[in-house]
């Protein structure tokens, strides 16, 4: 099975270039979006054989996710555990025969880090709500975590310690959920691997210098490892400041 994830930052303006030649190319049978930034109605994706599901934001113009998958899921559902009504559209839920999938677009703490206790509160939730779900049945989380785990993640680790996306805080808490009984994919099977990116910012030659951060992730149940078959990074498709990440596990 194939699993992609992808920050579009804007699916309206990802199709516009070249969204659907990847998404046919690639042919996963599932496959995950954050930062939609749409409302119900504003696209209409034709994606024959595949169920759409969708999480839209509020506030117009921001956050949303979307999973696209061929296999009917058990059941959707949205939010965390019992919070059904999360207002930005950040999570969800699919649950299959074998494991449950969640697709998030966490929370970024803001340069002047004006959001890191929110951000922190959403932490422990998610977590506690993967350790519950992981106690039912294996769990495989992607999308944008908004942050790079260890120095070897992004480019410059030196001057951005203590910024967004690489405090003590945000790292503590991935350190957290992988001790509870998950692994990065990326890293179980390329511990060593540098220069392997996820987001460039969109300043002059960036992306071009390859000067990025590994943020994008499938996380997954330990019990899963032996089913991983690889992780990529797909640094080479463009049409926004993310590119996809993807799995091939045998389930």
């Amino acid at each position: 099975m194939k699993m992609v994830s992808w920050n579009v930052n804007g699916i309206r303006a990802c199709v516009g270039k070249g969204f659907l030649d990847y998404f046919h190319s690639v042919d996963a049978d599932i496959f995950c979006l954050q930062e939609t930034k749409l409302q119900e109605g504003q696209i209409n994706l034709d994606l024959e054989g595949y169920h759409q599901y969708w999480n839209y934001a509020e506030k117009k113009g921001y956050s949303g996710t979307a999973i696209f998958t061929k296999e009917k899921p058990i059941s959707c559902s949205y939010g965390v555990g019992t919070n059904d009504s999360e207002s930005e559209g950040r999570i969800i839920t699919l649950e299959f025969k074998d494991f449950y999938l969640v697709n998030v677009y966490t929370p970024n703490s803001q340069r002047d880090l004006a959001r890191l206790s929110v951000r922190l509160e959403w932490e422990v939730n998610l977590r506690n709500y993967l350790i519950d779900l992981n106690n039912e049945k294996p769990v495989i989380l992607c999308g944008d975590l908004n942050v790079a785990h260890q120095e070897i993640d992004l480019k410059n680790p030196k001057p951005n310690t203590g910024n967004s996306g690489f405090t003590d805080e945000e790292r503590g808490e991935m350190t957290k959920l992988l001790s509870a009984g998950f692994i990065d994919s990326f890293r179980h099977l390329y511990p060593d691997q540098i220069d392997s990116f996820t987001w460039w910012s969109y300043m002059n030659k960036v992306r071009e210098r390859n000067i990025g951060w590994r943020i994008d992730y499938f996380i997954m149940s330990e019990r899963l490892a032996s089913l991983l078959k690889d992780s990529q990074i797909h640094s080479e498709i463009l049409g926004s400041d993310h590119c996809p990440v993807c799995i091939e596990v045998e389930l």
